[in-house]
């Protein structure tokens, strides 16, 4: 045989031989959720299969590395892994696929159905972290967005591509809110991320969704507080891709992740479980970094691209509003609308407490008529809340005060413009001709 045909047949050897690697090591150590193995080559992020005794395969993510060893987060709970078992990588967890058949469908963190159907078929790829986009090249916010909710809509009137905060405590109504935004929002595209919610209520506001209009529009990602940390921060990751996706393609998007606060539990536990030292009420720093960089890859996108309109619960533990996650989103987010426990008890829903919500675009996006009559609407609301109790004891008589006076009139136009039954859409056109005949102007 020839030296030329020799050398073409050892390279043809060698590149099935490549094709045939697997990179593995073998379990040294495992404490019921971190492994360590053999220090073969790999990024943070990277998911890997392990053997377990039952015969079936366990996922882990590299986490981290110390002394030439790997270190795993195991993503089910009461995994039966010995020392010896043998890890290999799965997937090197830096993209997701993507595209149009995932409208429709309920997912899970790692992409697989949750809605006993087929995997979807897709053809495209997104980064899992997102892609750096320069600031200045951003579009501007320009134009109101239709939520669908009337006191929103014509009060704290959100732009296209703003990033919301919805700040709440437990049982206010905070579900039911964001039901009514994801059934009643004009957007082209729905990404809903449940993380970290209860099984049920994750059960419930998928058939709520199923069987509405949206239906078709809409991509839910679902992590129940039972999973993994790792596996509720990259459900997080996964549901913001895929908007970020969408408004590559020139789609404007609404993103409705439920909730931030449960992201940050999960980075907390993270943390503290790799050595961090807790800051304030246990908080790490990686918590403080990691709210931003999540929130940023939401907003507007370049000429060309539509825009990821993203709405964030934060959980306000104790109606506590100084929680640092909610001072966190707070001080990032382009406005926030606070529910209130005071007027839940009040059975005004959505609990929407109007005095303490703002939008820091509404400027931008309004006219002047709008403008004025919001901020004489939140004064009315504010003097009568307020004053309340005075009243209810009789220490007020009429005549005392024009300004309250006039609130305690109009209370009751007020309480009926912000409620709203959660099956019945109001447009924003109507919302702010609403709102303006309200207060006479």
């Amino acid at each position: 045989m020839s030296p030329i045909l020799e050398a073409v047949k050892c390279k043809v050897k060698s590149t099935r031989l490549e094709k045939n690697f697997v990179i593995s090591g073998r379990v040294s150590k495992f404490d019921g959720v971190m492994i360590s193995c053999d220090g073969f080559p790999a990024n943070i992020g990277t998911l890997c299969s392990i053997e377990t005794d039952n015969g079936q395969l366990a996922t882990g993510e590299i986490v981290g590395f110390k002394k030439g060893e790997n270190i795993l987060s195991v993503y089910e709970s009461g995994a039966r892994i010995k020392v010896g078992a043998k890890v290999q990588i799965k997937d090197v967890g830096t993209v997701v696929k993507v595209g149009p058949g995932l409208l429709g469908r309920v997912i899970d963190a790692l992409g697989d159905p949750l809605d006993e159907k087929e995997s979807p078929m897709l053809e495209d790829e997104w980064p899992l972290l997102g892609k750096s986009v320069n600031p200045l090249l951003k579009n501007p916010i320009s134009e109101p967005l239709d939520v669908g909710v009337r006191v929103i809509n014509s009060v704290i009137s959100i732009g296209k591509g703003q990033r919301v905060g919805i700040i709440a405590g437990s049982g206010v109504g905070k579900s039911v809110l964001l039901g009514m935004m994801t059934k009643f929002t004009e957007a082209d595209i729905i990404v809903v991320g449940l993380i970290g919610e209860r099984g049920r209520e994750v059960g419930n506001f998928v058939n709520s969704i199923i069987s509405s209009k949206a239906k078709n529009k809409t991509i839910i990602v679902a992590v129940p507080a039972d999973r993994s940390p790792l596996l509720r921060i990259r459900g997080a990751n996964r549901a913001t891709a895929i908007a970020e996706y969408f408004r590559g393609q020139g789609k404007n998007v609404l993103l409705i992740m439920d909730s931030l606060t449960r992201v940050a539990h999960a980075q907390r536990e993270i943390g503290l479980g790799s050595g961090e030292q807790p800051t304030s009420k246990g908080y790490p720093p990686s918590v403080v970094s990691l709210i931003p960089r999540l929130i940023e890859r939401s907003g507007t996108g370049k000429v060309g691209e539509g825009s990821i309109t993203a709405f964030y619960t934060v959980l306000a533990d104790g109606d506590d509003t100084n929680d640092p996650v909610v001072d966190a989103a707070r001080a990032i987010l382009d406005g926030h609308i606070v529910l209130s426990r005071q007027q839940s008890l009040l059975g005004i829903y959505p609990a929407v407490d109007v005095p303490n919500s703002i939008s820091r675009v509404m400027n931008e996006i309004t006219d002047g008529t709008q403008q004025k009559a919001a901020i004489d609407f939140k004064k009315n609301i504010s003097l009568y809340l307020d004053n309340r109790d005075l009243l209810l004891m009789g220490g007020y008589s009429e005549g005392q005060d024009e300004d309250l006076d006039r609130a305690i009139s109009m209370w009751p136009d007020l309480v009926n413009h912000i409620s709203q039954k959660d099956d019945v859409g109001a447009n924003y056109s109507d919302s702010k001709s609403a709102l303006i005949k309200l207060l006479g102007e």
